[in-house]
């Protein structure tokens, strides 16, 4: 049987590694490719790297040995590859098959489109013929509004009015591969997954679904994978602020039963 995965979320902007409440309100946690060192070592099933830089600015103002400054989206990329044993989910600012192709020489084996899939979704099927419908990640940011749950963009603050089960099924239809629903209500609050949300996603579609948005602490995955049928569980917040995050993730569903790889640390 296919293994659940649970998919630590990178968020990056301006160049730095940050955690993200609300779609708002964003903290700085430090050099991007730090986090990955240790996610490699805690045995990560994936990871999902996104860039969701505003304007053009890369700046972490130092430029040390250590924490070589990068001016560049694509070249944190490059970097964050050398030191990832797992597969990477790439996105942010990707509007042409070339910025695919980009992302992909630099170390990526997976990209995700988000606002270029809502206004132009025949290049979902571009893409997927282009590079295969694996290598395609549709990312959703989704909002409870009176008419139910819509898709926004613009980092979650316009309303597409496009519903959540029409524009899954649609972007299957289309070639992709997989879908990252992300519930822009539960971002950064701890208070567990937005399970009516991920069960529209996944009740309309057959090919895998991700879900973001909530996790703050171990027993909101174990509810994700009794109560919805996502295939992947990602979280960003909760693994950043203790040591072996990660590891300890898997180590408490394993122990209980849920069907995810055995726990490990690697040496590297």
């Amino acid at each position: 049987m296919k293994k659940n995965r649970i998919i630590p979320i990178l968020l990056l902007k301006n160049g730095w590694l940050v955690q993200s409440k609300g779609f708002n309100r964003y903290q700085n946690l430090g050099n991007p490719v730090t986090a990955v060192k240790r996610l490699s070592e805690w045995a990560v099933d994936e990871l999902v790297y996104l860039d969701i830089t505003t304007d053009d600015v890369y700046d972490m103002r130092r430029n040390d040995i250590k924490n070589e400054n990068r001016g560049d989206f694509l070249s944190i990329i490059e970097d964050v590859s050398k030191f990832s044993f797992m597969p990477i989910t790439v996105g942010g600012k990707i509007n042409s098959l070339e910025d695919i192709e980009k992302r992909l020489s630099k170390g990526a084996d997976k990209i995700s489109i988000n606002t270029k899939a809502i206004e132009d979704p025949s290049f979902i099927e571009s893409a997927a013929k282009e590079f295969g419908s694996q290598c395609i990640v549709i990312s959703l940011d989704a909002k409870t509004t009176q008419e139910g749950y819509r898709i926004f963009k613009n980092s979650g603050k316009m309303n597409t009015k496009l519903d959540v089960p029409g524009f899954c099924r649609k972007v299957q239809d289309l070639g992709a591969g997989e879908i990252l629903i992300n519930s822009v209500d539960r971002d950064g609050e701890g208070n567990g997954y937005d399970l009516d949300l991920i069960n529209e996603a996944c009740e309309t579609v057959s090919i895998p679904v991700i879900a973001v948005g909530g996790v703050g602490e171990w027993s909101h995955f174990s509810e994700g994978f009794e109560k919805t049928k996502a295939d992947a569980f990602g979280a960003a917040n909760i693994f950043h602020y203790q040591d072996q995050s990660v590891f300890l993730a898997k180590k408490y569903l394993f122990d209980k039963d849920y069907n995810v790889r055995k726990p490990a640390l690697l040496r590297i």
